[in-house]
C-alpha cells in the first residue's frame, strides 16, 4: 500500500543542539529509497507503507546505536484507497 508521511525525529537529552542527530534522521530516511524532502520541522515521505515504517525503525536503532538515549517521533501518515498518495498531489 502506498502511503504519505511526515516524519519528524526529536533527540532528547542530547544537548542545545541536536542539528548532527536530526541530520542522520533525515540521511537514513533518504537512504531508505523513499521518495523525501525535508523542510523546517521534519521530513517528507513517499512510498509503500511496510518501507515507511522499516525506515522509523531504521532510525530510532540506528540513532540509539549511535549513542542518543532518548528520542520522541511525531508521524502523520496518510493511505488512500481512491487513488495512489504522492507529495506532488499533496501540494495544490
Amino acid at each position: 500500500m502506498k502511503a504519505t508521511a511526515e516524519i519528524q525525529v526529536i533527540p532528547i537529552g542530547a544537548g542545545v543542539s541536536v542539528r548532527t542527530h536530526v541530520k542522520r534522521a533525515h540521511q537514513l530516511l533518504a537512504d531508505s529509497g523513499l521518495q523525501v524532502a525535508l523542510h523546517a520541522f521534519g521530513t517528507n515521505v513517499e512510498g509503500e507503507l511496510a518501507d515507511i515504517l522499516e525506515a522509523v525503525r531504521r532510525v530510532h536503532e540506528t540513532l540509539h546505536a549511535e549513542g542518543v538515549i532518548r528520542l520522541a517521533t511525531a508521524i502523520k501518515l496518510g493511505t488512500r484507497t481512491d487513488k495512489e498518495p504522492t507529495l506532488a498531489g499533496k501540494l495544490f
